[in-house]
């Protein structure tokens, strides 16, 4: 008998794995992951860099396409996929951090508070009448433990990157992380890189140049949104250079 499942047989309960080992809801969650916009998180030794693509409609107020979030002033996070479903992660995140401060009187771990939201994704893969979140969130911040990023998964893996990038662009940006990342960049270096990997990214896909660069040097410790005219600079520069 082949341990092969047959298609809709596996799919409709989330506690079930398929003869060959699958969780398939888990898989369909990815799979809108994987056609969101591109999201990507570097980290160097002054800091640590978010990005993320912006499409907004054409009638849409631009403020309100949010993919970067400051969870506490010295940790960030970049999502894509259900929006929704990352609004409420999102405030579990910052209620992790604020309780942490209350409780210990220091900041939060950036793995710690990518643990906690993890361990949420994950309760949500092993219950009947619940689906997967259907979104992945790269987190990056600033510890005492020096500049860290952490991409966490729909089933609840979470895992520790140099740099990484998810989202629809993902193979364009990551071509170009493990072409040109290098430990010993600064901030600025590991920044431009980020606008080249979004841009790249975007004219892949022949959309409009429109990203959002969130930056937490080691320095302050405090997350910052880059101006646009500075994204706008950097893009300038990297066309110059073509």
């Amino acid at each position: 008998m082949s341990v092969f499942a047959a298609p809709g047989a596996y799919d409709r309960a989330i506690t079930v794995f398929s003869p060959d080992g699958r969780l398939f809801q888990v898989e369909y969650a990815m799979e809108l992951v994987n056609r969101g916009a591109t999201i990507l998180g570097i980290q160097c030794r002054e800091g640590v860099i978010l990005g993320s693509e912006e499409n907004v409609e054409p009638l849409e107020e631009a403020e309100y396409s949010w993919k970067l979030f400051k969870i506490d002033d010295h940790v960030g996070a970049a999502i894509v996929g259900l929006s929704s479903d990352a609004r409420m992660l999102i405030d579990q995140a910052r209620l992790y951090a604020q309780s942490n401060k209350l409780t210990y009187d220091e900041p939060i771990d950036v793995e710690v508070v990518t643990k906690r939201i993890s361990d949420i994704k994950q309760m949500y893969t092993q219950h009947a009448g619940v689906r997967p979140f259907g979104v992945s969130i790269i987190f990056g911040g600033v510890d005492k433990t020096g500049g860290r990023v952490f991409y966490t998964h729909p089933s609840g893996t979470y895992r520790g990157y140099k740099a990484t990038a998810v989202g629809a662009g993902r193979e364009t940006a990551l071509g170009i992380l493990k072409e040109e990342y290098k430990e010993n960049m600064n901030l600025e270096e590991v920044t431009k890189l980020a606008v080249k990997c979004l841009v790249k990214a975007l004219e892949a896909r022949q959309l409009p140049t429109r990203m959002k660069i969130a930056a937490i040097p080691s320095e302050t410790k405090k997350m910052e949104i880059l101006p646009g005219d500075k994204i706008e600079g950097i893009v300038k520069e990297l066309s110059a250079g073509k």
